[in-house]
């Protein structure tokens, strides 16, 4: 946890919802025109054996239960990487088209602290794409689209609200998993990320999932949503809590040869079987990218908030409750 000192909200907590409102109403047509997406409407729950959840790390233990009148459990979503892209298929979406859909998912085994919360709230989006277009270029075209219509969100926001200062530059710095352990190699990736989003401001952080020259991670990623080549996360400098903080995690999607590729490393060729693997490795799901920007984190870094708590209702301890409103953090 992370205290500032003196803190104080620059809104009250009613002036605090509507101004979530406005960040959220906001965004999303901005997001929605940049990227021309659809809005549609999303699942919160999916069978255990779809194969369609969300694995993260691989290490999360997902909610899960039995049902009345079906056979088999369901699972509460961890996200929507894979849901997205059969969704596109069955809509019947072509080249240049995509959704994006509110995602609503419980982690329980995620720490809560400034940035972390049991309950995640997101846009989801997905997109279809050319062969042409699985490439870096193309992906760092729609990274700054996307950081576009966050600083356009933040213009209406600061005019709503002008007692509101927080700025974040539309000018990306786009840097490897690679590059920054070269650069800071007696650093933890978390501290490199740190070091450069407060050196540039806004930055793109390239290729995660895979393992880097030291023979470790950056951060882990699931093996058959991203293609560890052509992801990566959007970061800004948080100055409230002064620490690089993380808005997006996205990427162009796998295609046939990164997705056996990728499940080899990780060891899970297993997985293979599933109807949506099956239809990457076969050409039957489109080539696609897509990601996900977290309503909550955006809300908090936009609001000048300290704890994602005040922008969100969520489930914390009686213990961080009371030191929060020690230190003038009033969750709701």
């Amino acid at each position: 946890m992370i205290y500032p000192q003196t803190y104080k909200s620059k809104l009250t907590q009613r002036e605090t919802q509507y101004a979530i409102k406005t960040v959220k109403d906001t965004f999303q047509l901005k997001l929605s025109k940049a990227l021309n997406l659809d809005r549609i409407t999303a699942p919160i729950m999916v069978t255990k054996d779809s194969g369609i959840n969300d694995d993260l790390n691989g290490v999360e233990r997902k909610v899960h239960f039995t049902m009345k009148n079906i056979e088999g459990e369901a699972e509460v979503v961890q996200s929507l990487a894979k849901w997205k892209r059969m969704a596109l298929y069955r809509y019947g979406y072509e080249h240049g088209e995509g959704i994006y859909t509110d995602m609503n998912a419980i982690r329980r085994d995620d720490d809560t602290d400034n940035l972390h919360s049991l309950f995640v709230d997101q846009w989801d989006w997905c997109r279809v794409i050319s062969k042409e277009e699985r490439n870096t270029d193309f992906l760092k075209e729609i990274v700054k689209k996307i950081v576009r219509a966050i600083v356009e969100t933040n213009d209406v926001v600061k005019d709503t609200y002008p007692m509101l200062s927080f700025e974040m530059s539309d000018e990306v710095f786009f840097i490897t998993t690679q590059e920054l352990e070269d650069m800071y190699p007696d650093l933890t990736p978390h501290e490199r990320e740190n070091a450069i989003v407060k050196e540039h401001g806004t930055v793109f952080i390239q290729q995660i999932g895979g393992k880097l020259k030291s023979g470790k991670k950056h951060d882990g990623r699931a093996p058959d949503y991203d293609d560890w080549e052509l992801n990566g996360d959007i970061f800004a400098w948080n100055s409230v809590l002064g620490c690089a903080f993380e808005i997006s995690s996205m990427g162009i999607r796998v295609d046939a040869e990164s997705l056996h590729r990728q499940l080899e490393l990780e060891g899970c060729l297993d997985r293979e079987k599933f109807d949506f693997h099956k239809g990457i490795l076969d050409g039957t799901l489109p080539l696609t990218i897509g990601g996900g920007i977290g309503q909550s984190r955006l809300c908090m870094l936009l609001l000048e908030k300290a704890h994602i708590g005040e922008v969100q209702c969520a489930v914390w301890s009686e213990r961080m409750r009371k030191e929060c409103e020690t230190h003038g953090i009033i969750l709701l």
